[in-house]
């Protein structure tokens, strides 16, 4: 049996928790947040949307398959921490190549495990976000509440140049039919491959891109990738989007691409008091009146009063657990964006449809 060196979750408002270190010794801060997904936990964790983000999975055992090459949806682990109830260490799956722990100490990710988690997520249930911090290194409360204190809050925080890509890179399909200019505000691979699979030659821009720039590709359409961090910080990002959205061609956001889509138009952003994370959460399609279960990583959320009194935008799409708005597109204009992930790996495929309407909304405007 391993003998493990112990660890402390500390959160802001000074509740603490003890448990066994896992991945790295050390220390590490962010914000706590809670995935509901039972599945996927290599491609949750790799999401660079979960950057700063101390991640609590509500699954009692983590680890049990190992990792796999294939299961990423970035070249790094991006989540700031990871808490666990049982964390194993070995791993049953034949085509897996090495163990969590393993791939935790590769990336440098700290981790706690022996945590009673139900008791842990009914508290941010109750208390909301906060931030917290891990430490196998420093045992000392008093010092870890110390360090916390330093820690800025995700409200604010501008993320996305973290994750982005620096030079642009192109996939492309084996037959051409359309051309995509993709801003990575912290992109997943699996939005490309989507993409790629409905004949788009993609071509991923670093979050700072020109306008210029992106038109030099001369493309079919944009698209506005997830990301991390708070919308309202990414000025630069919002004024891009505006005069993407001026063009004419078709455009798809996606999370913080829709986040800022919204910005763009005049809505308003807020921080949710919980986040939503995992691959069940319930959304209903307002335009056909059907329900999809789809895959969410986000705590920030366009504002419901902002859309209120303005005839630019329409609701599309509402999360049924909260009446959040889950999507919506500009009226009369190829233009449309969504809270969730339709490219969903690990997830449900119900929302895959929205890749296929954007190709179409790109053939109808080439006609």
């Amino acid at each position: 049996m391993t003998e493990h060196k112990p660890a402390i979750l500390m959160l802001a408002d000074g509740t603490v928790f003890k448990g066994n270190a896992t991945g790295k010794i050390g220390t590490t801060t962010g914000e706590i947040a809670f995935n509901t997904g039972m599945t996927g936990y290599q491609e949750v964790f790799t999401d660079p949307s979960y950057l700063g983000q101390i991640l609590i999975m509500n699954t009692s055992h983590i680890g049990n398959y190992g990792v796999h090459q294939l299961e990423v949806e970035s070249d790094s682990i991006k989540i700031a921490g990871l808490v666990t109830k049982k964390f194993s260490e070995g791993y049953s799956r034949p085509s897996g190549y090495s163990s969590l722990n393993e791939y935790m100490l590769e990336n440098g990710t700290v981790g706690i495990t022996d945590i009673d988690t139900r008791s842990l997520v009914r508290h941010i249930r109750h208390k909301g976000a906060m931030n917290a911090i891990i430490s196998s290194d420093v045992l000392d409360e008093n010092e870890l509440k110390n360090l916390l204190s330093k820690v800025p809050s995700m409200e604010g925080l501008e993320l996305s140049s973290q994750v982005s890509v620096t030079e642009s890179f192109e996939e492309k399909p084996t037959e051409i039919k359309h051309k995509v200019a993709l801003v990575d505000f912290g992109v997943k691979k699996n939005i490309v491959r989507c993409l790629v699979e409905r004949g788009c030659h993609v071509k991923v821009f670093p979050h700072n891109a020109t306008k210029s720039e992106l038109d030099g590709f001369q493309p079919d359409g944009y698209m506005l990738s997830n990301g991390p961090g708070d919308p309202s910080a990414m000025k630069e990002a919002i004024q891009l989007v505006g005069e993407i959205a001026k063009d004419g061609r078709p455009v798809f956001g996606i999370c913080l691409g829709h986040q800022l889509l919204g910005l763009s138009q005049g809505l308003v952003t807020r921080k949710m008091f919980n986040g939503h994370r995992g691959i069940n959460h319930p959304v209903k399609n307002l335009l056909t009146g059907k329900g999809e279960i789809t895959s969410q990583n986000h705590g920030f959320v366009i504002d419901e009063k902002s859309m209120e009194n303005q005839s630019l935008m329409e609701v599309t799409h509402v999360h049924l657990n909260d009446d959040t708005i889950a999507g919506m597109q500009i009226k009369n204009r190829p233009i449309f964006s969504v809270q969730y992930h339709p490219e969903a790996s690990a997830g449900p495929h119900d929302s895959r449809y929205l890749f296929d309407q954007f190709v179409n909304n790109m053939k109808n405007h080439k006609a």
